[in-house]
């Protein structure tokens, strides 16, 4: 963090950029890039359509997700609207270092209704409600197969990550409830915080459709990224789907890569062995589900394009993000 203030955005950027290139050249020298690209080349075009499919589901399933949201917090678009805008925020995500530029225009283009602050905790609780489920699913995955006969064997230096990683994940309630204790200005904001995550996440007439939503987003990433893998012939067992595969799309949140390049296929080659599959096979899914994910986002041009045929002559364009 302290670096990041440091630096300038183009540095920035330009250090994520370094970062996806390196890491990604790293891992084609360490674990066999030509056979991961022999591999890719044999990659089988229906798989591949599948992780497309589900994957613009997703889409979809998170754009009606966020429209619950911030209709909870006093924001109303229609779901063409919605679905738009989420198409437009994936694909400056894709575009751009970080993976967050795109959520930040969400927020600043829906902010008109309700103010910056709601539209930016609906687009924020959106996200942390598709996060949620799928570390619910590691976690229980994760327990499922450490103690039941015949699950996935944890190496030690595995099970030194997961276990701080689940429990430190399960403890975020806890110190969020604790934050009572605080005194009057900081309790104020996050009794206001609190408030508009009960809104727009737990409230009983909203939290059944949250749940539902966000088990089948989390269902559509882990099976595209299951389907790239069956497409590169690496048929990873339901155990490795629930537990290793959330790990590796995890890594696309560090905003350290464009998108998680880099890292995810640095996660995937790492972690592919030990489902008892070869890293160069993790590394071709990983690219595979990278290029269909910059796939089922490309839609988001489409209101780009409209944005631009719309603006006035000689007007100059608004930054998207």
């Amino acid at each position: 963090m302290a670096l990041a203030g440091r630096l300038s955005r183009t540095q920035m950027r330009i250090l994520q950029i370094v970062v996806s290139v390196s890491v990604l050249a790293i891992l084609w020298h360490a674990v066999d890039g030509q056979e991961a690209l022999r591999i890719l080349r044999r990659a089988e075009p229906v798989w591949l359509a599948a992780a497309w499919v589900a994957l613009s589901i997703q889409t979809v399933l998170s754009a009606l997700r966020w429209k619950l949201c911030a209709r909870e917090l006093g924001q109303t678009f229609t779901v063409g609207q919605a679905i738009s805008e989420y198409y437009l925020a994936q694909i400056v995500n894709q575009s751009l270092p970080g993976g967050m530029v795109g959520d930040a225009g969400r927020a600043v283009r829906a902010r008109h209704q309700a103010g910056l602050l709601r539209a930016s905790q609906a687009v924020v609780f959106e996200r942390l409600a598709g996060q949620a489920v799928v570390f619910a699913v590691m976690a229980t995955g994760f327990a499922w197969t450490y103690f039941a006969p015949g699950g996935l064997t944890w190496p030690f230096w595995l099970r030194s990550i997961m276990l701080p990683l689940v429990l430190g994940g399960m403890a975020v309630p806890v110190v969020f409830w604790l934050t009572w204790m605080l005194p009057g200005p900081q309790r104020r904001a996050l009794d206001d915080l609190w408030f508009a995550l009960h809104a727009a996440i737990l409230k009983p007439r909203v939290l059944p459709w949250q749940v539902v939503m966000s088990i089948g987003t989390t269902a559509c990433n882990l099976g595209a990224f299951a389907f790239c893998a069956r497409a590169t012939g690496t048929e990873l067992p339901f155990a490795a789907i629930v537990t290793l595969v959330p790990l590796i799309l995890f890594t696309m949140l560090i905003p350290v890569s464009i998108s998680g390049w880099g890292l995810r296929e640095g996660a995937a080659a790492t972690l592919f062995p030990v489902a008892g599959f070869a890293s160069s096979t993790g590394l071709a899914a990983s690219v595979a589900f990278g290029l269909i994910f910059v796939a089922a986002v490309l839609p988001g041009i489409v209101p780009i394009l409209r944005r631009r045929s719309h603006r006035p002559p000689g007007k100059p364009a608004r930054s998207e993000s």
